[in-house]
C-alpha cells in the first residue's frame, strides 16, 4: 500500500485531494501535517489519521511514502526541498513556485534525490481540451494564430473564497497565480515556447491582491495568447478560443465544442461528436508513476515552465511594461 501524507489543509482543493487518496485502491493517507496546528490536528481526526505537529519528525517516519502538498504558496519550496531530500515522493497543488529561483531550488532536491514528481494540471485531462491538441496537432487549424482561455468565477464578490486566499504574501498572487494558472499551462501546452508577455491586473474588491486579470503571451511561433481570468466574474467561466489559418475551435465550456477546418469535408461550425477519453487524474498518474515508474504528462519540466509565464506576467504588471522571456 502506498502512504501518503497530507501536508496542510490550506488550498482549498486539499479535501479533494485527500479524498482521491483515500479512495484510490493502491494508496491510503497516513498522515497529516499543517502550518496551522489547530487546523491540522482537526483535519487528522476527522481523516482518523495520525497527527504530525513537526515537519521534519513526519518527513523522518518510515511509516510515509509520499507527500501531497497543498500547502500556502511561498511554502512550497521550503516544504518540497525536504520532502525530497527525506526520499517522499512528490504531489503538489499548481504553481511550484512564484520565482524561478525557488523553483529551481525545487527542482534540483528533486533531481538529486529521484523522487517521482507531479503537479497537478488537471484540465490538460479534458476531453475536450485533449482534442483542441489532438486537432492542432493533425494540423487542422494550419498555424494557430489566437488562443484565448477564460477561466473565472465569483469567488471575491460572493464570498465563498476563502479570505486567506487574498494574502499576498501566502499566495504570491490572487486571480492570476490561482485560476489563471490553468490558462498559462494551456496554452504552453498547445503552443509552444514563449517569447514575451504582457500584463494588466486590477481590483474590483479593492483586496490586496487582484481579482480581475488579462495576461497576453505572444510565442515563437507568432501565435498570441489571451489568458483572461476573475474572482469577479458572475456565475463563473470556462471557454477556449483557437484561430488558425485553416480552421478553429470554440469551447464554450466543457462538454459544447465545435470546430471548422478546410481540411475537413464538412464546411462551417460542426459540433464535436467523438471526443476523446478523459486522460487520468494528476493523483492518478502520480501513484502509477511512483510505484510502477510509469511517465507522468505534467513533471518537472511543466511545473518550471508555468513558473516562468507566472513570474514574467506578474512583473509585467508590477514594471507596466512587456517582459522577454529568454
Amino acid at each position: 500500500m502506498f502512504r501518503v501524507a497530507m501536508l496542510s489543509r490550506w488550498h482549498v482543493h486539499a479535501n479533494e485531494y485527500a479524498k482521491e487518496f483515500a479512495n484510490h485502491p493502491d494508496t491510503q493517507v497516513q498522515a497529516v501535517w499543517d502550518e496551522d496546528r489547530l487546523r491540522g490536528k482537526a483535519w487528522a481526526d476527522e481523516l482518523s489519521v495520525d497527527w504530525f505537529e513537526d515537519l521534519d519528525q513526519l518527513l523522518s517516519s518510515d511509516s510515509i511514502d509520499a507527500v501531497g502538498v497543498v500547502t500556502p504558496t511561498n511554502l512550497h519550496r521550503e516544504v518540497m526541498v525536504k520532502a525530497a531530500k527525506a526520499g517522499k515522493h512528490i504531489f503538489t497543488e499548481k504553481v511550484l513556485a512564484t520565482t524561478r529561483s525557488e523553483a529551481n531550488e525545487i527542482a534540483k532536491a528533486v533531481g538529486d534525490s529521484g523522487v517521482t514528481f507531479c503537479i497537478s494540471y488537471p484540465r490538460r485531462n479534458l476531453p475536450e481540451i485533449l482534442y483542441a491538441k489532438q486537432a492542432a496537432d493533425e494540423g487542422l487549424f494550419g498555424n494557430i494564430t489566437t488562443m484565448r482561455v477564460r477561466i473565472s468565477h465569483d469567488g471575491a464578490t460572493r464570498g465563498w473564497l476563502p479570505e486567506h486566499f487574498y494574502d499576498p504574501i501566502a499566495c504570491g498572487g490572487g486571480a492570476m497565480m490561482d485560476l489563471g494558472a490553468h490558462g498559462m499551462y494551456l496554452t504552453r501546452w498547445l503552443l509552444g515556447k514563449p517569447a514575451r508577455v504582457s500584463s494588466i491586473f486590477n481590483h474590483v474588491t479593492e483586496r490586496a491582491v487582484e481579482d480581475n486579470t488579462v495576461t497576453l503571451i505572444e510565442y515563437e511561433n507568432g501565435a498570441i495568447a489571451i489568458n483572461e481570468t476573475s474572482f469577479v466574474s458572475y456565475g463563473g467561466h470556462f471557454t477556449v478560443e483557437i484561430d488558425g489559418t485553416d480552421g478553429g475551435y470554440r469551447m464554450l465550456s466543457p462538454g459544447e465544442a465545435m470546430i471548422r477546418s478546410q481540411h475537413l469535408k464538412e464546411t462551417g461550425w460542426q459540433p464535436v461528436v467523438d471526443l476523446p477519453a478523459p486522460g487520468i487524474s494528476p493523483i492518478g498518474q502520480f501513484v502509477r508513476a511512483a510505484r510502477g515508474g510509469e511517465p507522468v504528462d505534467f513533471g518537472m519540466t511543466e511545473a518550471l515552465q508555468l513558473t516562468d509565464l507566472m513570474e514574467a506576467a506578474y512583473r509585467s504588471h508590477r514594471e507596466a511594461k512587456t517582459v522577454a522571456l529568454k
